[in-house]
Parts: structure tokens; C-alpha cells; sequence
């Protein structure tokens, strides 16, 4: 039976690690736990004789195509270097470099002794793209295609206890009409899935396939045998205990048969869902008429996937068990920055589905990639859905890419066809490969398209469908009128409006060669912000946008979800919700509203207000703030909610204040969409950045969402000088630009932003100002003298260096820049790798102290910075900002500037540190101040 938990595999990384653990393994005996990957590679299909052939093989290049015509494969050749499989060449895992197109591999096995009078058979998992394999120098078998498994017998060339010779050639050679997805971000050479032999006897499976019949409470099964039966066969589904009272249930094959199909009853089943993603573990077993015994250890899922309408709408949702799902997905292109296409160990395939759930997300799209098996088992077992994709060509539709195409769709739903997180099939991508040079789209490629969706729904009818994932409406025959779309944030709402206008039966709207809309549901399949700027984003603070973007969706539910892309950055996109390494980033979403976090941006109960997250209002104005209740979920929480609310912010010596605090009832309704009253907000009365908080509690108080919007208190910019009261006190405060500095030295570079809203100096330098003394101002008239300002350390970021070329390349296929900072639009999200500073202030020419600079970061807590932006598809260092420093200032040096009539202010950055400065003004950054000398009057 399937084992509860799998082992972890480890990870080598290092040179050196890697090649101490190919001297060991090769002079040792066989340890299976010692090498990469070492779980059974099917959970869903695992036989008890097997034995796992990942590790160090020997290997060779074969730049000049020389090897079979020199007979390379009678194992008289030496293989110079080593490789480890099944990582594919050129990637860091491998321990090879690539440096060509044809690869062997070579390594001895030896068969068990308890083998004996057994079938052997030799099965790669996958392997890109033309394998040719031979054991002893005798040809075994050939196979062309880069993503689904295929095997070949051994039997007759083996004998039990003995050592044999295995020798592949891999020929990864561009053809046009090959498909390869996007390995521009790591070519899938050679063998990249787990590669194993097994023993079966003479008669055995070839496929087991379940379909749950929910509403029958039944499971349909249907085997292959590997060849006609020699005689009866019987056949056994063996339950666990639980699962099944008549714990066995028996079926006969008859002789000469290689195909049965069964009904097995299942009282009362246990429905596989995302909140409980129960599976059927069980062995399937093959006796025949020799007494030969066939054991496949499987699973499958109860579960039923269809349409279905929203309740109180007449809107179409894809539906789980008969219950509508609001579709949150992520674009997966699963890939790893050390193994490309294959992932270092199980429990890294296991995170990689955790990390989707983390966030509050409840599936993924698997990206132009057949992925491994044991991912797709982890999103079984963790609840998480599937949609899958063929990979894709990058030439023209011909016969050979058809014939390829075919080969890999056949393929993936013959392997995955019992995966019950696997929800949907998308044949392609955005017209990849369809298009027949300048005359694009042809009628006969879309007739040929449509004949692949027949051809799905035909082999398997339980799941949907998608002919094409467009950008360019171009539907030909789907069950998901899917569509791309990547927008800057401030522009979702138009563009969801005019969709959810177009979307009705017998709209022509994303259909092509005259066809029209059925009652399909419509699904955004593609969405971000990464495209969404001139010449992409590069890489910048994506949670903005996301934020405005999110809002939008909710407001719009005649669209039944949307799909982000993407789960992880890759070589040239970095909008991913995880570094390509899956470090973390971060979206300051908790340092406006604590404990807020992406959950609340993906949970069933939703609440959107403002369609802009900062809008400037008057100080005092009276504001209504709108409301819209979006509960995709029938979850029971009684028949009221309780929305509090709170106003609070940051004033303009950037103090927090507390606002307004107000709690009110929301009746709730199980899929209620609509527009609520509005929340009246009376504005502080003096300049500030406000934030309107929305927690909203069930009646025991428990929070199930967070969500706020922001307002810019203010009239036009700030006086230079003036008197502010409060707590008893009369502070005179003093403001300079940050681009008012009378002197500059940064040797590596200084600009400005946005016309002045912030200065940047990179390295060691300093900023100099001149500040007059207030007039009528007595030193002796100041109880405390602070200055106050905004920084941050500053990057000298890609795009920032002097003669910093434009982005050049292919983006689809990898071929861009890897500098993630290079793109004009570019400021580098906050993640886990600090950038530190520290500037020190002198005034008078007094020290007043260092102060450390934590980072240069940018996200969501850059309110002001994102305020600032154009709107003119281009981003300007969005959603940076810095930190509060507050230096007090000596009496010495009040005394010396009430002489001279100046203060003079200078923000330095020592050579040691090097980390350069970012001043932010009164319209960038976090805070609604400009640096400020402030004077606490008696």
C-alpha cells in the first residue's frame, strides 16, 4: 500500500558535496536511499519490484553525431564525465555543463536474483526528446517525445543475478515543430524524470483508470492488460478497512481480452475536496490462469467536476461536488534555478503545493509542463486544483507538430487520469504553435484544434476542457471561456466591465471563425501586472496592483475567478509571489493593518471599497466610502456579520494617530454579491495619510477578512513654516524639500525622482542644506529641537547605471535580461535580502548620530510613492519608501544657528558603509512629511 510519508531526498548543491557523493556511490554497493529523488516516482501506479536507476551515470556529448556510427553503445567507449540523474544536462544538479545537443549515458545494472521468471522492464519517467536505448550493445528500444513516460522490455536481453550494460543516447537536437514550452528558462535536456526498472509477470496491468460517480456512489473502473489474457483472469480491488466493508471486490477477465470495465459500489463515500482531500488507497491485483500475481498499489478521489450556476445569479461556475468554487489560481511554471524542469527532492515538490495553499490560494495552473507525478500527487493530498497543460512548439502547425502534439496529450491523460486535483486540460497557450507565419491563425488549424478538444472530452469526459488559454480571443471549442489579460492596477475596472458586458449566449467575443458563446463560465486564466507596464515591470512591488486588481475581481462576479500569474519568479519575470529560489516576499500589507496578509486577499468572505487605494481628499471633508459584499461560500456563520472599522494614520511629522473607530451590522447571505451602503468618514482635519480599516468577525468575534483603503489628507503641499498645537503643546516646525540641498557629492551617482519628491545618492557621499532660522524664533525659547525625516539605504539598481542598455530578447522563450533591476520600471520588491545603510546627520557640524537604514525597499507601505505615479503605463521607483529617523538636535547648536541664522543640515553616508541614501519627501515614500526641523516651543 502507499506509505504514509515519503522520504526526504537531499539536496546536492555544492561542487565539491556533488562530486564526493559520485566517488562514494560508484565504489560502493547500491543504496537507494542515497540518491536524488529516491521515492517510487507513481504513488498512483506503484509496483512492489522496482529499482530506482537515479544517481551518477557516466556520460558523453556528442557534439559531431559521431557515436552511433562508432558503435558507442557496445560499451567500449569511455563515458569521460559523470552525471546525475535524472537532473537534465546543464542544469547546476546535473554536474554537467551543456554543451550540446546529443548526450549518452551509461551505468551497469544487475537485475535481482528474485526476479527470476519475471518481465523487466526499463521505464523513464521522461526524457527530452529522442531516446534510443541498448543494453549490452543490443538495440532495446527507441522513443520520441521530451514529457511523458515510456518504457521498454528488457526481458529477453537480461538474466537475473547477472550485470548488464545500459547505454542511452538522447538526442536534444531544435526541430521547429518540437515541443518545448518554455526551456528557454533551463533546457529540459536528456532524462529529467526519475528512471527505474521493474519486474511484472507475464500477464499485467498497462492502465488502471477510475471515474467517481458521485451522485451513484459508485466507482467506475477500467483496466488494460499489457496483452490479450492467456487465459481467465481474475481481478481484485483490495479497500483499506475503513474505506469498504467487503473489503475485496472480485472481477473476472476473459481469455483473450485486454481491456474490463467494472462498477464498484461505495456507500456513503467520503468525497475528496479541498477542505478534505480524502483519497482511496488500494491495490489493484492480476492473477492469471499460471497463478502469475500482478500488484499496483493506486488511489483515486471521490469527486465530481461540473458547471453549475451561482445561486441567485445567472452566472456559470465551475463546481466541486456539485458546489460552486470561486477559482483563485496561480500560473506554475515549474521550474527550479538548480534543476530546471526537476525538482531536488519530494519534499520540495510537496512545498511547492504548500506554498499555493499558504497564501490562501486553491490551485494552479501548470504551465506549458507534464510535471512530475509526485507534485501532482501533493496537490491530491494537500487539496490543492489542477489545471494542466500540453506543452507547446514555437514553430508552425505541421503534421510533425501535430503528430507530437498528440503524442503528449495522449500521453499526460493516460498517466493522470486518476489525479482527482486535476480539474481541467488546456491543449494550448495562447496560440503557440498555431499560427502558420503571416497568415496566421488558419481555418483548418482551428478545425484540427477543435478536433484535439473532441478528442479530450472523448478520453476523458469528467473533467473540462480548454482548446486554447488565449490572449488573442481566439476560442475555437472549450468548456472555459478563458481569456489573458495584464493591466497596470488602476485599469481592472474598465476592463472587467466591458468583459462582463460581452460575455452572453451567442456573443462573438472571444471566439474566432464565426463562432459564438455558449454557457460556458468565464474564467480569467492569465492576469498580473508583469506585461502590464510598457516593456514589462521588470521586477517592482507587485502586491499594489495585485490589491487594486483583487478589488476589481470581487466587484465582477459574473467572472467566476481569476489565475495569477505567477506562483515563483523565473530567470527574467520576477513577479512571482515567491523568489525563484522561493524565499519570501514581502507585501507590507501588515505594517497598515496588522495581521493582514495575501489571505485576506484570497478568502471567501470579501469586502472592496475604493476603486483607488490612496484618493486625495480635503482636510475635514466629509467622505463616503463605498462598500461591496463579495461571500463566495455557504459557509454557516450565522445570519449577521460585524464590520469594524477604524481610521487612523500618520500626520505631518509623521505621528500615528487614531481617527475614528466605528462597528456595524452586515446581514450575511451563503454567495451574496453586492453592494452595500457606504461607510461615512469624516476626514482629520489636519494634513495626514489616512488609513480606513475593514475587519470584519462573525458573531464570536473571529476575523475572516481584512481589507483597507487610504486617503491623502491634504490641500497643495505643505506651508514651508508654521505653529501645529496638540497634547498641551505648540511645536514650530520648519520643512525643506529633499531637492532643496545646496551641495551634493555622490561620486557613483545622485538623481532625483518625479521632479524632486525624493533624491537618491548611491555609494558614499552627502546631501547639504541650508535652512534660515525661523524668524522672531529665541533659542532660549525651545524646550526640544528634533529633525525628522524619510530615508532609505538606495540601491544603485540596473537601470540606474550609467549606459544601462534597454531589455533585449525573447522573453517567452527565456531569452531576456536576467538583471531583474535593468527594466526602466523596475524597484525590487522587499524580500528576504536586505540592501542596509546608515547616514548620519550633522547639523552645524555636529554629529547627532548614525542611524541604520535596514533596506531599500518597496511594497505596499509605499502609499505615497504609489500616489505619485503618472498613470501613463510607466512606474517611477513605485511603492518605495523609507524610515523614520528622529535625531534630537543639542542646545549648542540651537544657540550657534540663532546666531547665524542657519541651520546647516548634511545627510552623509561613510565610505565603510557605502550603502548610499533615498530622502523622501511629503508626496513619496510612507509618510506625509518632508524632513522637518521641529521646536518645541515653552
Amino acid at each position: 500500500m502507499l506509505e504514509p510519508t515519503s522520504k526526504p531526498a537531499r539536496r546536492f548543491i555544492s561542487a565539491a558535496v556533488f562530486l564526493l557523493f559520485c566517488t562514494r556511490l560508484l565504489a560502493s554497493t547500491f543504496d537507494a536511499t542515497n540518491i536524488p529523488l529516491p521515492e517510487h516516482p507513481r504513488p498512483d501506479f506503484q509496483r512492489q519490484h522496482w529499482f530506482n536507476l537515479n544517481g551518477p551515470w557516466e556520460f558523453c556529448f556528442d557534439k559531431e553525431d559521431q557515436g552511433v556510427k562508432e558503435r558507442w553503445y557496445l560499451g567500449q567507449k569511455q563515458f569521460p564525465l559523470t552525471i546525475m540523474v535524472p537532473f537534465p544536462w546543464g542544469s547546476k544538479l546535473s554536474g554537467v555543463n551543456d554543451e550540446g545537443d546529443i548526450g549518452w549515458y551509461g551505468r551497469k545494472i544487475q537485475i535481482p536474483a528474485a526476479w527470476e521468471g519475471l518481465r523487466v522492464f526499463l521505464v523513464v519517467g521522461a526524457c527530452d526528446w529522442h531516446t534510443t536505448a541498448w543494453l549490452d550493445g543490443k538495440e532495446v528500444g527507441t522513443y520520441q517525445g521530451g514529457y511523458t513516460q515510456f518504457e521498454f522490455e528488457l526481458t529477453k536481453y537480461v538474466k537475473p543475478g547477472k550485470g548488464h550494460r545500459l547505454t542511452l543516447r538522447v538526442d536534444d537536437g531544435a526541430h521547429p515543430f518540437k515541443l518545448e514550452g518554455k526551456q528557454g528558462y533551463g533546457r529540459a535536456a536528456g532524462i529529467w524524470q526519475t528512471v527505474y526498472l521493474e519486474a511484472r509477470p507475464p500477464t499485467s496491468l498497462q492502465t488502471i483508470h477510475f471515474t467517481p460517480d458521485v451522485d451513484a456512489e459508485k466507482v467506475i473502473v477500467d483496466v488494460t492488460l499489457d496483452g490479450p489474457a492467456s487465459g481467465d483472469v481474475q481481478f481484485a480491488l483490495v479497500f483499506k478497512p475503513q474505506d469498504r466493508r467487503d473489503r475485496e471486490v472480485n472481477f473476472k477477465i476473459d481469455k483473450g481480452s485486454t481491456t474490463a470495465h467494472f462498477d464498484v459500489p461505495l456507500a456513503n463515500p467520503r468525497l475528496w475536496s479541498l477542505e478534505d482531500p480524502y483519497l482511496y488507497e488500494v491495490q489493484a491485483v492480476v492473477v492469471d490462469a499460471e497463478g502469475g500475481r500482478d500488484t499496483v498499489d493506486t488511489y483515486f478521489g471521490m469527486r465530481k467536476i461540473g458547471v453549475v450556476t451561482l445561486p441567485g445569479t445567472g452566472y456559470r461556475y465551475v463546481a466541486l461536488n456539485d458546489k460552486p468554487v470561486y477559482l483563485q489560481l496561480t500560473l506554475d511554471q515549474g521550474y527550479h534555478p538548480d534543476g530546471y524542469y526537476t525538482f531536488p527532492s519530494d519534499d520540495f515538490m510537496r512545498d511547492e503545493i504548500l506554498r499555493t495553499r499558504r497564501i490562501g490560494l486553491n490551485g494552479q495552473r501548470i504551465h506549458v509542463k507534464i510535471d512530475a507525478p509526485r507534485k501532482l500527487y501533493w496537490a491530491d493530498r494537500l487539496g490543492v486544483l489542477i489545471m494542466a497543460d500540453v506543452p507547446n512548439s514555437w514553430g508552425r502547425p505541421d503534421e510533425q507538430m501535430r503528430k507530437e502534439t498528440e503524442t503528449a496529450l495522449r500521453g499526460m491523460l493516460r498517466r493522470d487520469y486518476n489525479h482527482p486535483s486535476i480539474f481541467s486540460w488546456v491543449i494550448f497557450n495562447e496560440t503557440w504553435g498555431l499560427k502558420s507565419g503571416r497568415d496566421g491563425y488558419l481555418p483548418e488549424t482551428q478545425d484540427w484544434v477543435e478536433s484535439l478538444y473532441r478528442l479530450t472530452k472523448q478520453l476523458d469526459p469528467t473533467r473540462l476542457v480548454e482548446d486554447n488559454s488565449p490572449c488573442n480571443l481566439d476560442h475555437v471549442a472549450t468548456d472555459l471561456n478563458t481569456w489573458h489579460a495584464y493591466l497596470p492596477g488602476y485599469a481592472w475596472p474598465e476592463r472587467l466591465d466591458k468583459i462582463s458586458r460581452d460575455t452572453f449566449v451567442g456573443s462573438k467575443w472571444n471566439y474566432i471563425g464565426g463562432r459564438t458563446q455558449g454557457n460556458e463560465p468565464m474564467l480569467n486564466s492569465e492576469c498580473g501586472n508583469v506585461w502590464g507596464y510598457q516593456g514589462s515591470a521588470g521586477d517592482v512591488d507587485w502586491s499594489w496592483d495585485y490589491h487594486l486588481m483583487i478589488n476589481a475581481f470581487r466587484r465582477h462576479p459574473k467572472i467566476c475567478g481569476w489565475l495569477y500569474t505567477e506562483h515563483h519568479d523565473v530567470i527574467n519575470e520576477w513577479n512571482g509571489y515567491y523568489r525563484f529560489d522561493r524565499s519570501d516576499k514581502y507585501t507590507g500589507l501588515d505594517g497598515i493593518v496588522p495581521g493582514m496578509g495575501l489571505n485576506d486577499l484570497h478568502g471567501p468572505f470579501y469586502l472592496a471599497t475604493e476603486q483607488e487605494l490612496c484618493r486625495k481628499v480635503r482636510p475635514g471633508e466629509r467622505v463616503e466610502a463605498p462598500l461591496y459584499a463579495s461571500f463566495v461560500t455557504d459557509r454557516a456563520v450565522g445570519d449577521e456579520l460585524v464590520l469594524r472599522t477604524e481610521l487612523y494614520g500618520w500626520d505631518s511629522l509623521g505621528r500615528f494617530e487614531m481617527y475614528s473607530r466605528k462597528s456595524l451590522k452586515i446581514g450575511y447571505e451563503p454567495w451574496l454579491n453586492k453592494e452595500l451602503k457606504p461607510i461615512r468618514l469624516a476626514m482629520p482635519s489636519r494634513p495626514a495619510l489616512a488609513v480606513l480599516a475593514l475587519i470584519l468577525e462573525d458573531g464570536s468575534g473571529a476575523i475572516l477578512h481584512r481589507n483597507f483603503t487610504t486617503y491623502l489628507v491634504a490641500e497643495d503641499s505643505s506651508p514651508r513654516q508654521e505653529i501645529l498645537k496638540g497634547d498641551g503643546r505648540k511645536i514650530r516646525v520648519v520643512r525643506f524639500a529633499p531637492d532643496s540641498f545646496k551641495k551634493a557629492y555622490w561620486p557613483v551617482k545622485q538623481w532625483n525622482v518625479l521632479d524632486g519628491l525624493k533624491v537618491n545618492g548611491a555609494g558614499a557621499g552627502y546631501f547639504e542644506f541650508e535652512v534660515a532660522w525661523p524668524k522672531g524664533l529665541r533659542a532660549q525659547d525651545v524646550t526640544e529641537a528634533t529633525i525628522r525625516l524619510e530615508a532609505s539605504a538606495k540601491q544603485l539598481f540596473g537601470k540606474d547605471r550609467e549606459g544601462a542598455g534597454k531589455q533585449q530578447g525573447d522573453f517567452m522563450r527565456g531569452k531576456g535580461t536576467h538583471d531583474p533591476s535593468l527594466n526602466p520600471n523596475a524597484y525590487p520588491m522587499t524580500d528576504e535580502t536586505s540592501y542596509p545603510s546608515a547616514v548620519r546627520i550633522r547639523i552645524g557640524g555636529r554629529s547627532l548620530g548614525v542611524f541604520d537604514l535596514p533596506d531599500d525597499p518597496a511594497d505596499h507601505r509605499g502609499i505615497l510613492s504609489w500616489q505619485a505615479q503618472k498613470r501613463d503605463n510607466t512606474l517611477t521607483e513605485a511603492g518605495s519608501y523609507g524610515y523614520l529617523v528622529d535625531a534630537r538636535i543639542p542646545r549648542q547648536v540651537l544657540r550657534q544657528a540663532a546666531k547665524t541664522g542657519t541651520l546647516v543640515v548634511r545627510l552623509e553616508v561613510d565610505d565603510a558603509v557605502a550603502g548610499g541614501v533615498a530622502i523622501y519627501g511629503e508626496r513619496f515614500g510612507r509618510y506625509p512629511l518632508d524632513p522637518t526641523l521641529a521646536f518645541v516651543l515653552k
